[in-house]
């Protein structure tokens, strides 16, 4: 698949993504009355929202010019690694482990996409461009967001009760 189609695919993917997580908000809606629960709520909505945007920039540089879409990733992955760190200091006080550890693979995988947006080199032991590494690693975010919006829907009752055991 041409690169291009699937950075085009993509973001409408994680836009239709953030869409159905508004339809989900609309149904649980306690979740936005409780300040620790809304701050999660709003980590779930970036894991779609950066991505779409690293993928609409992605589109717009392409490989005629490479500069727009690596600054571009390397700002968006700043801007989703202060948002996490956030989120895993209100988390940090919970003893729900979980949704931690997914926090904290989001935060790694931002990282990585913000290294390889700066020193692209480090993609070429993979014999692939730096462009898909990219997508790799953006398709890894859209996955652990997935496990974000399980963790609401199953872990999550509305109101900011957890549920512990319960996921089966």
């Amino acid at each position: 698949m041409d690169i291009s189609t699937f950075y085009a695919l993509f973001s409408a993917t994680c836009f239709t993504l953030l869409g159905l997580w508004w339809n989900v908000l609309q149904l649980n809606s306690n979740w936005i009355g409780v300040a620790d629960e809304r701050r999660a709520v709003g980590g779930v909505y970036l894991t779609f929202l950066l991505p779409a945007l690293m993928g609409l920039f992605a589109q717009v540089g392409g490989a005629e010019t490479p500069n727009i879409w690596r600054v571009s990733f390397i700002a968006v992955a700043v801007v989703g690694c202060v948002s996490t760190l956030r989120l895993l200091r209100v988390l940090r006080s919970g003893g729900d482990e979980q949704p931690r550890a997914k926090y904290v693979a989001t935060l790694a995988i931002y990282v990585l996409v913000a290294i390889i947006g700066a020193a692209p080199e480090v993609a070429s032991p993979l014999d692939i461009k730096p462009i898909q590494a990219e997508a790799i690693l953006l398709i890894l975010l859209v996955l652990v967001g997935h496990g974000l919006v399980w963790d609401f829907m199953v872990r999550r009752p509305p109101g900011g009760a957890h549920v512990r055991g319960s996921d089966e």
